[in-house]
């Protein structure tokens, strides 16, 4: 029989290896390109597809660990890194493996193994090949540290090394403007994402004197237990963390970044957007979700902006000639149902579906390349093309223009903001020629103008 302190140092070691193994990974292939020696494609699939296994093997065995033992709870603490006690701040490094984290990880882990596998093969003697594997183990090491973290401060570390991994990867084939483009304004969509999460955290801090999760979620293990906030104090966190979400899980209004960043290599469009970082709002209010039982007010908004998704991804879907922009508002709608189901309080219904959906349209997407050769075989074996559903023109056109999303960010978001930065240029501009004394009003004109110029061009 292993005593309790044998079953604890065992526990603690698997964790430890589930978080160290990507961290190895990054620092393998991140110091080598650093250094200006790329390692071949043989040596980086090896490393990828070691630290993938070995991970993966130590996360089933926290499962089975936990399965046979009642469910236990593991934490890994790696102690406070900043403390400011006069202003109830500290930085602390907690990890923890209970039903949400472990699975998801488990998730993770599976899936970029997957992927890898098969980015090996497709990305075969391609010029950005060690690019797009050092880009993959920063999304790998962030998607474990998100799953794992037991702090706000943690969730932030591993949700901002995923945001930039995927950035990078949506601007992969950098050589060609779209793709550049589009990898700056997914990464635009983050920021907004990103200034709501670390509001919230803030004011975690300033309710909690903590930013550890179970003094918001309550000490119970997930999802028993029972926020220790008011519901005032849960609706502020809940709606800055519902942005939050929204913007990385492409919720209504943010979803007209997610088919953008189809312009990436097929693999990290598998990984990224159809399977694990288009889960992650989702997996935040998976973790948070006790506060949602708070407040009405939030679990509505909840409900409400994942049934706007999940109709508004269903109706563009169907209009979509491109296989993997179809698959990305499939994905849309069925994550829109995910987060409407959090809402309702349905948890282990939301984690299913995480799950089974990840997996399917991984699968989907890594065969995209393949399906129209698979679309003209049904073509020859039924004798002609399926019979298309004819639908109204109005929904037809605000398919076609994806709901205008984009031009209303643009229109109501992004240009008070620009408007206010050229005022703040101008004015700048005025002062310091006054201050040289060669102040002229003409030039002011001009640039006024040219600006005007740009704005009815845009």
């Amino acid at each position: 029989m292993i005593s309790e302190e044998t079953l604890s140092i065992l526990f603690m070691t698997l964790g430890c290896i589930v978080l160290i193994c990507p961290a190895l990974l990054v620092a393998a292939l991140g110091l080598s390109s650093l250094s200006g020696r790329n390692l071949n494609e043989r040596t980086i699939i090896r490393w990828t597809q070691a630290t993938n296994i070995i991970g993966l093997l130590a996360a089933l065995g926290v499962l089975g660990g936990m399965l046979d033992h009642g469910d236990r709870f593991v934490a890994i603490e790696l102690g406070n890194w900043v403390f400011i006690p006069e202003q109830h701040f500290h930085f602390h490094l907690k990890f923890v493996f209970d039903r949400l984290s472990v699975p998801f990880c488990i998730l993770s882990l599976l899936l970029c193994g997957v992927v890898a596998s098969f980015s090996s093969r497709y990305l075969h003697r391609e010029q950005g090949f060690n690019r797009f594997f050092v880009c993959y183990s920063f999304f790998t090491l962030g998607m474990v540290l998100t799953s794992l973290a037991g702090t706000v401060e943690a969730l932030f570390f591993g949700w901002e090394l995923v945001g930039l991994s995927s950035a990078l990867l949506v601007a992969y084939f950098h050589e060609r403007p779209a793709p550049v483009r589009n990898g700056i304004r997914v990464w635009s969509v983050y920021r907004i994402a990103d200034a709501a999460f670390l509001l919230a955290a803030l004011m975690l801090h300033h309710f909690t004197g903590a930013g550890d999760f179970d003094k918001l979620t309550g000490s119970g293990p997930w999802p028993e237990g029972v926020a220790a906030i008011s519901p005032s104090e849960a609706l502020a966190v809940g709606l800055l963390l519902l942005v939050a979400a929204a913007g990385k899980s492409a919720l209504v209004p943010f979803s007209g970044w997610l088919p953008r960043a189809m312009e990436g290599p097929t693999p990290s469009s598998a990984i990224f957007y159809g399977a694990l970082s288009v889960h992650l709002g989702a997996f935040l209010l998976l973790r948070v979700s006790p506060i949602l039982e708070l407040s009405l007010p939030l679990s509505a908004a909840v409900v409400a902006i994942g049934l706007a998704t999940a109709v508004y991804g269903a109706i563009t879907a169907r209009v979509q000639t491109d296989i993997k922009t179809a698959l990305t508002f499939a994905s849309m709608t069925q994550v829109g149902l995910i987060v409407a189901e959090i809402g309702l309080g349905l948890r282990y219904i939301a984690l299913i579906h995480i799950l089974g959906h990840a997996c399917l349209r991984t699968l989907q997407l890594l065969r995209a390349p393949t399906l129209l050769h698979d679309y003209h075989t049904i073509e020859n074996a039924i004798g002609g093309r399926p019979a298309a559903k004819n639908s109204a023109a109005g929904w037809y056109r605000f398919a076609m223009e994806r709901g205008h999303l984009d031009n209303l960010i643009d229109l109501y978001v992004l240009r008070p903001f620009r408007r206010v930065f050229q005022w703040c240029d101008r004015s700048e501009r005025r002062w310091t020629d006054w201050l040289s004394g060669g102040h002229s009003r003409a030039s002011d004109d001009v640039e006024v103008h040219s600006e005007i110029v740009e704005d009815l061009r845009r």
